[in-house]
């Protein structure tokens, strides 16, 4: 292998880690198992080829047919914030070949994907004990709630009057409930957008 040929890995390395550094670490992202996560999966695989070069910008990609790439941050503190164990049966909503897929597969053994358009219609037995939503969602739909098991923890994006902000919450006698903890840009699930309301 000629120089020129490892220098885009190298080139790939340097950006993964001055995202580390620059972006995660600063905002209080310091998990050791979430950096060596992001430090393992090469962002630039789940963006077009047109976007590669920023694929490790502070802020969301666009990916077409309406869908972005969450900012790393926003996938550091989701995956923070759930804390995946190894014996946590997860349900990721959002994209099976996609990035956040890809890093919760580093975290855990038992990882299901459901497409937003899926976990929003599709009922669920309440056999996860941690789901995780890859967007900002205005409510969390029966079917999705469903699908986690009473004590089970959810991690995902909330918007509200157009701000978003990631929220973690847990599931107690069929409801779940979610407690904002950060304000934070996350891409909005049109999916799972609230009723619209009368108003006069």
């Amino acid at each position: 292998m000629t120089m020129t040929e490892d220098r885009p890995a190298a080139s790939s390395d340097a950006a993964r880690r001055a995202m580390i550094d620059s972006q995660l670490r600063t905002s209080g992202v310091n998990q050791p198992w979430v950096l060596a996560a992001m430090m393992k999966v090469p962002r630039e695989d789940f963006v077009p080829e047109s976007m590669r070069d920023a694929a490790y910008i502070d802020r969301a990609i666009p990916l077409g047919e309406g869908r972005s790439l969450a900012a790393p941050l926003v996938h550091g503190r989701m995956l923070a914030e759930a804390a995946p164990a190894q014996d946590d049966k997860v349900l990721l909503v959002g994209d099976a070949k996609g990035y956040l897929a890809a890093l919760l597969g580093q975290l855990t053994v038992s990882l299901d994907v459901l497409d937003p358009a899926q976990a929003a219609e599709k009922r669920g037995k309440g056999t996860y004990s941690l789901v995780v939503v890859d967007g900002a969602v205005e409510a969390v739909s029966k079917p999705l709630a469903s699908q986690l098991a009473d004590g089970g923890r959810i991690v995902t994006g909330v918007v509200e009057r157009g701000v978003t902000r990631l929220a973690t919450g847990r599931k107690s006698a069929g409801e779940v409930s979610l407690l904002p903890v950060a304000e934070i840009g996350i891409p909005a699930l049109p999916e799972f957008a609230a009723p619209k309301r009368w108003s006069f």
